[in-house]
């Protein structure tokens, strides 16, 4: 993963694939890109500023359980 998140996703499928071993399997080939693809997402988000805090998260669960 040599490039930043502004790289289409066709470059970074195919820098994806070519960092492979040349005998990998279509899972593993399946496999890295969803991750590669997960990981680009979250960075994404994080850049974005979407995320919400741990302290934000328990609040709202404790708040779900005892509404329960």
């Amino acid at each position: 993963m040599n490039e930043t998140l502004n790289t289409s996703p066709k470059f970074a499928a195919r820098d994806t694939i070519d960092s492979l071993p040349d005998g990998a399997s279509w899972d593993e080939v399946l496999y890295r890109l969803y991750i590669r693809q997960k990981i680009e997402s979250g960075l994404a988000t994080a850049e974005s500023s979407r995320l919400v805090g741990t302290d934000t998260v328990r609040e709202q669960w404790n708040q779900t359980r005892n509404a329960s």
